[in-house]
């Protein structure tokens, strides 16, 4: 089955709300340290870390989400998402789109019956009628499409049993080519989308995508996440018929037809936290809908900006101090980087206590390796904005540094030189003595992952004696 990855750029000046708290930052007074002293420490990290082995990078991939300064703006969608929006999905009447196996010339007309469906459910509820194919929109005048557009809404509704592959199949094709159909049509509107087709819309979202996922045994989990490179990812069999409800619902949310203010009584508080459920599902593919689609709803919805972050924020705490196990992880964190990165300044104390309270934290579960790329993202666009707070970075990682897993030192290590680069003499001061003592550890290592990239002439050390010495 072919599918796109794609992620779109979203950046805004918002602030990040937690529980209130005063954030304090400790200097250390009484340390002397000079312009030539902080230079040779500057020095002798980079040669630390230049040392240090490189894996591939996703980087541009995070990066490319603070690309815009614009989230609202329907052309903040990268090119690949505009490859799909105009290559993947098209209607019936186009010809078959990619990964979407569905024969347009299937023979289901207007009017064709098909017999007694097995069991799908409406709402819940078995269905106990025919299903039956509607006019398509190029067979009815202008003035009937919106009623149309509604029956074939409440025609999505039904839910078909993927488990089963040999059951329902005719009808199961009916459904595709009907949920395309609405594709197309959400498309190209040309009016603003009514009350009604707003609440309609939302119902056959709902129906087709809240559902409550099988949970795996979390001793599992964790240890697969070291393991990731060999882990094969669970897909959903009714991917077939997901995919398109979470292309009209991105579609639909991106629409210059649909009104924000109309809809964020349907696109409300219960429907964004049932949203980031689904961010826990297994199918990576899911993951990145729903990653495209929050970043949409941001950006269009400002009275929902608040609410989203506290409601990641909360998904972080559950994740941290309760069960350290959540796919999502990594998908909410490359969505908090674009919204980082668009944080005016100066930074709110509120972004400061998100900071200390949910990112930093977010380095002690053992499953790091699974997000930590995102993370660093986020921690160093704080840095970025505020060299002030590499103090407050420096000693959170010295905190959760790992004791007894080299490769998870690694990471600590490669993060530790992205933070100090955007460090200034005196936050680099403050934090430089617990600093060296953990560079010390690493030197000492039996690790060769840890303690080669380390391993640099003893001139240099001799250059920054002063510094230990300050």
């Amino acid at each position: 089955m072919f599918f796109c990855f794609f992620i779109p750029t979203i950046s805004h000046p918002d602030p990040v709300i937690v529980q209130a708290a005063d954030f304090e930052e400790k200097g250390h007074e009484g340390e002397i340290f000079s312009s030539t002293q902080y230079l040779a420490g500057r020095i002798m990290i980079k040669q630390i870390f230049g040392r240090l082995p490189r894996k591939p990078s996703k980087s541009g991939e995070s990066h490319e989400l603070a690309g815009s300064s614009d989230p609202s703006s329907n052309t903040s969608i990268n090119s690949r998402n505009s490859d799909l929006m105009s290559n993947k999905l098209v209607s019936s009447n186009s010809t078959t789109p990619p990964g979407l196996d569905f024969a347009p010339n299937s023979g289901y007309s207007y009017g064709s019956k098909i017999p007694q469906v097995a069991n799908p459910k409406l709402n819940g509820n078995p269905v106990t009628g025919p299903y039956e194919a509607l006019p398509g929109f190029r067979d009815v005048p202008s003035s009937e499409k919106q009623s149309l557009f509604i029956r074939k809404l409440n025609l999505c509704c039904v839910v078909f049993d993927f488990t089963d592959p040999t059951k329902n199949l005719k009808e199961k094709d009916i459904k595709r080519q009907t949920l395309l159909e609405l594709v197309d049509y959400v498309t190209s509107a040309n009016g603003k989308f009514t009350e009604t087709v707003m609440l309609e819309a939302i119902k056959m979202v709902s129906v087709n995508l809240f559902r409550s996922f099988t949970p795996q045994p979390r001793e599992n989990k964790v240890l697969e996440a070291f393991d990731l490179e060999e882990e094969e990812p669970s897909m959903d069999p009714a991917w077939p018929h997901l995919q398109i409800v979470y292309e009209f619902l991105l579609r639909f949310v991106a629409s210059p037809e649909t009104d924000a203010k109309l809809a964020k009584r349907y696109i409300d508080h219960s429907f964004v936290l049932k949203l980031l459920d689904l961010f826990d599902s297994e199918d990576p593919r899911e993951r990145e809908y729903l990653k495209t689609i929050l970043h949409r709803i941001y950006g269009k919805f400002m009275v929902h900006r608040p609410f989203i972050r506290k409601a990641i924020n909360n998904i972080f705490f559950n994740f941290i101090f309760e069960t350290e196990k959540h796919n999502g992880i990594a998908e909410l964190l490359e969505v908090l980087g674009s919204i980082i990165n668009g944080f005016a300044l100066p930074l709110k104390e509120e972004h400061k206590l998100f900071l200390v309270r949910a990112l930093i934290p977010l380095h002690k579960p053992r499953c790091l390796p699974m997000y930590h790329q995102q993370l660093s993202y986020c921690i160093t666009q704080f840095v970025e904005k505020d060299c002030k707070l590499s103090d407050t970075v420096i000693r959170g990682l010295l905190k959760y540094w790992p004791i007894t897993n080299s490769s998870k030192e690694v990471m600590f290590l490669s993060e530790l030189e992205e933070v100090l680069e955007a460090t200034q003499a005196a936050e680099f001061q403050r934090c430089m003595v617990p600093l060296f003592r953990q560079i010390a550890r690493c030197l000492s290592s039996s690790h060769f992952q840890v303690m080669s990239p380390l391993k640099f002439d003893l001139n240099l050390l001799q250059l920054t004696r002063p510094i230990f010495l300050s």
